[in-house]
């Protein structure tokens, strides 16, 4: 991947994802060829617009794609629990997966992690989501993203330390190579907002640096990637390694694709995020910038 503005990889509709991001007219030309399947991963009221891309199966980071035992929201599931609900949706070890998002990439980001987490390296993030699609004049189907003909092979290959939980947390707090950034907004990073979610506390991990998600996107669309590297270069301070954070873990994510299209090859993205963080009184919190 050369550009955070899609590609221009060959037309071979069995060929993967040139990197973490493809634009629509890569999509659109890929989307009928055999073993190419696209996810549509849009989370709460996103998951209202009554339109897809052509085929678009259901991806429920809401419902089925979290762990359902645990009281955090968004929370990766158990590997088998995963491989199994990638199975239901058709999904072979050898097809390319598109992920998108209704709202432009917020929770498709989300889906991307996950997959990538799972071990699966042919997968990729419309830049743009939906909308950058049906602005590019390609058709949609009007109806609510669907389900698979076929159960697939899917194959949990689980990648240690995508996910981390709290200790890794605090270990990376201390640890002057690690950059713990977080993408909420800067109102909510400051505890000058109250938090979405009851019973948090507000403001940040101490140490923790400010980099709201939508800062690396342009209209919907990441930043190029020469921005990209400045932006993650101010913010990390040149240390090399990134431990990514939200309110519950899914716009973490675009952080974490941001930071590979940067070049960044070590990232990590706290699963429980702000919604595990400041719910615990005994891990400490700061506020102000």
């Amino acid at each position: 991947m050369t550009g955070g503005q899609g590609s221009t990889a060959a037309d071979d509709g069995a060929e993967g994802p040139p990197g973490p991001l493809v634009d629509a007219a890569w999509l659109a030309r890929r989307l009928t060829a055999p073993g190419t399947v696209v996810l549509d991963a849009s989370v709460g009221a996103h998951r209202a617009v009554g339109r897809r891309v052509p085929g678009a199966r259901r991806f429920d980071i809401d419902g089925a794609m979290s762990d359902q035992a645990v009281q955090l929201p968004h929370t990766m599931p158990q590997a088998e629990v995963f491989a199994e609900e990638m199975r239901a949706l058709g999904v072979h070890d050898t097809d390319t997966v598109v992920v998108y998002d209704t709202a432009g990439i917020y929770s498709s980001a989300r889906a991307w992690w996950m997959l990538r987490a799972m071990g699966s390296d042919r997968v990729a993030v419309l830049d743009g989501g939906l909308p950058a699609w049906e602005r590019a004049g390609f058709p949609v189907e009007a109806r609510a993203p669907g389900g698979a003909e076929r159960a697939g092979d899917f194959t949990a290959r689980p990648r240690p330390g995508a996910f981390v939980g709290s200790e890794a947390v605090v270990r990376a707090l201390a640890d002057p190579r690690t950059a713990v950034l977080d993408a909420r907004s800067r109102e909510r990073f400051a505890g000058t907002a109250a938090e979405p979610r009851p019973g948090l506390r507000g403001g940040h991990m101490p140490g923790a640096v400010n980099l709201p998600f939508p800062e690396i996107q342009r209209d919907g669309r990441m930043l190029p990637v020469g921005e990209l590297r400045s932006v993650f270069e101010a913010s990390a301070g040149g240390r090399e390694r990134l431990v990514v954070s939200c309110g519950s873990g899914v716009t973490a994510c675009v952080l974490a694709l941001g930071a590979e299209l940067a070049g960044h090859g070590e990232v990590s993205v706290y699963d429980g995020s702000w919604s595990e963080w400041g719910l615990r009184s005994e891990l400490p919190v700061e506020t102000g910038t």
